[in-house]
């Protein structure tokens, strides 16, 4: 899958991991607690300002406090998050053309007595 096919939301922490050296857990980790990938510059700043953690152990530590876990049970790329997301709109486009060609609409199943 080329860049272009990923999401703009998705190339945006493609960009994130590549400039600031995060592995594909430690953006999945900081997806999940919700950071803007456009703000890791700020919180990446521990060579300025020495009582910062590194931003890979500052996210580590995050998740940790907010989750209880030290990683994500189930790691999955950026690349790889785009190719479901991907299968999962083709899929949902296949079924709403089969019941525009059976002529089914979407709440046909409900009754109105």
């Amino acid at each position: 899958m080329t860049n272009a096919k990923i999401p703009p939301d998705l190339q945006v922490w493609i960009v994130a991991r590549q400039q600031r050296r995060l592995s594909h857990a430690q953006v999945q980790m900081a997806r999940e607690l919700g950071l803007n990938p456009r703000k890791l510059g700020k919180i990446d700043n521990h060579k300025q300002e020495p009582w910062k953690l590194p931003l890979p152990q500052f996210i580590e530590k995050l998740y940790f406090k907010r989750f209880g876990r030290t990683a994500p049970e189930v790691v999955v790329s950026i690349e790889d998050r785009a190719k479901q997301i991907a299968q999962k709109k083709a899929a949902r486009k296949a079924a709403k053309a089969a019941r525009r060609q059976s002529g089914e609409s979407p709440g046909a199943d409900v009754s109105t007595e």
